[in-house]
């Protein structure tokens, strides 16, 4: 945000041409993709800030396991679960439903 405000001080870029986009772009993860599927250990139902925004859409996965003793059995336990889920991106089930071609 330093960064953003820097460039609107010194006339690089205007207010109003501020983004999502442009958000994204300044952030550390930029090079990254958004993640899918955020797993948290510990049973705490909070994401203590964790990748606020770039987990917008992602699916959130919760243990009571604490994070030293997660293994592999926990880690397909959750991406099972993953399989699972209607990914909808901020839509409704009808929405995604009325996306899909018609036969």
């Amino acid at each position: 945000m330093r960064c953003i405000a820097e460039k609107v001080k010194t006339g690089i870029l205007k207010t109003e041409d501020i983004t999502d986009l442009t958000i994204a772009s300044h952030l550390t993860t930029a090079a990254m993709p958004d993640p899918e599927l955020l797993i948290r250990t510990s049973g705490e139902f909070r994401l203590s800030n964790y990748l606020l925004w770039q987990i917008a859409y992602s699916e959130l996965y919760f243990t009571p396991t604490l994070w030293p003793d997660f293994r592999r059995n926990d880690f397909y336990k959750a991406l099972i679960d993953f399989q699972k889920r209607e990914r909808r991106f901020g839509k409704t089930s009808d929405q995604i439903k009325a996306e899909l071609p018609r036969p």
